[in-house]
């Protein structure tokens, strides 16, 4: 029989899916390991999708998204992350998975190496394998409040790296990047002439320090920026994302996406345009919900004596766990669901640095959420 090819096989299961898929076949779990907001859609954004569905707007549109879209795309843009570009630098995708992959591959060839957070995004890591490239880790430290450290990035580098990757806010530490911070990494990679992928999906998300775009400070035209409306609107099956490229990938970029899903669909870009140009009650009361339970949590958290990573965005906690997972924090996380119901992301989900710790979700109610807080182990029990 013929082989699947080594590619594909080198891509690692999720260790998120794993607990998620136990968690289903058991009943009364507290769900905390899926970034999945609860919050119900915003009316006219569901009126919009279901419009178009019943006007029988189904057909193609442009590789890289209707026009209308990608000029509210735009308007968002200068607004919101303070940079201009062309509307021929906007690319609508099927979600912000899809891209990040279109961006790693229009940047890395078969056998280059990619800069990666450890811990870090699972798909940083899943993607490069399944084009054939390396991701290097780069690793983020307690110690240093999980900030990238120019002094491990220039050990990483290679003659064979291509592309730095950069999260802000991170998941799974809620970490924030500062300005001075961000133009020390694009100066890293003006050194050592490496393109930037930016995820800044949960660019609204951020409580006790400003967001930055890493485009607003690129002045050499090297960034490619990962955008999603899954977290920012609710619209996590609504597949719709964008990639904000540098001038001159338009062509190559079209040809690519008719190469893999040709287009979104149309409904769900009519759905989006809605999002970004009517009423922006959902995401303002979504930031305060997902505020106000991160404090709730965290104040748990510290009555009992767990230490975490105090997050800065996002909507997730990142908790120390290794007084009671004994190196093998993958095989705790499914006995505290087996034991205690509740589902946490494990830590090696997102990287070998993740090891003795957990992410957990903060985007739903807030009562299962401090529930199931006080059910994590505290080192004081032992």
């Amino acid at each position: 029989m013929p082989q699947l090819s080594a590619n594909a096989k080198a891509i690692p299961a999720s260790g998120i899916r794993r607990i998620y898929e136990l968690a289903s076949e058991l009943d009364d779990v507290i769900q905390l390991s899926i970034g999945e907001p609860e919050r119900p859609v915003a009316r006219h954004i569901l009126d919009a999708g279901a419009s178009a569905w019943n006007a029988d707007v189904t057909h193609y549109t442009p590789n890289s998204g209707m026009a209308l879209l990608r000029l509210a795309i735009a308007n968002k843009l200068e607004r919101d992350n303070h940079y201009r570009v062309d509307d021929d630098q906007i690319h609508v995708t099927a979600g912000g998975s899809q891209a990040l992959h279109m961006a790693m591959s229009l940047t890395l060839t078969a056998g280059d190496e990619i800069l990666i957070p450890d811990p870090g995004y699972a798909t940083f890591a899943m993607v490069p394998k399944l084009l054939g490239a390396v991701p290097v880790p780069y690793h983020l430290k307690a110690e240093d409040e999980f900030q990238p450290s120019l002094e491990n990035l220039e050990q990483s580098v290679t003659s064979r790296t291509k592309v730095l990757l950069i999260n802000s806010p991170s998941n799974p530490l809620g970490v924030v990047y500062s300005a001075e911070k961000i133009a020390e990494l694009l100066q890293f990679a003006a050194r050592h002439d490496l393109w930037v992928i930016s995820d800044e999906v949960y660019e609204y998300f951020t409580f006790s320090r400003a967001f930055t775009s890493v485009a607003s400070l690129d002045n050499d035209g090297r960034v490619f920026s990962v955008y999603s409306v899954s977290k920012t609107y609710g619209l996590t099956g609504g597949r719709v994302g964008y990639l904000v490229t540098p001038p001159g990938v338009a062509s190559t970029f079209r040809a690519a996406q008719e190469a893999t899903v040709s287009c979104v669909n149309a409904p769900a870009q009519l759905a989006v345009l809605a999002a970004l140009e009517g009423p922006q009650d959902y995401l303002v009361e979504a930031r305060a919900h997902y505020g106000k339970n991160l404090e709730a949590a965290s104040a748990v958290l510290d009555q009992r004596g767990i230490l975490y990573q105090r997050p800065q965005g996002a909507f997730y906690i990142w908790i120390d766990v290794s007084h009671v997972s004994n190196g093998d924090v993958a095989s705790w996380a499914e006995h505290f669901l087996l034991t205690e119901r509740v589902a946490v992301a494990p830590g090696v989900a997102f990287g070998p640095a993740g090891e003795g710790w957990i992410r957990i979700c903060v985007a739903g109610k807030t009562e299962p959420l401090l529930q199931a807080v006080k059910r994590l182990p505290s080192p004081r029990d032992n």
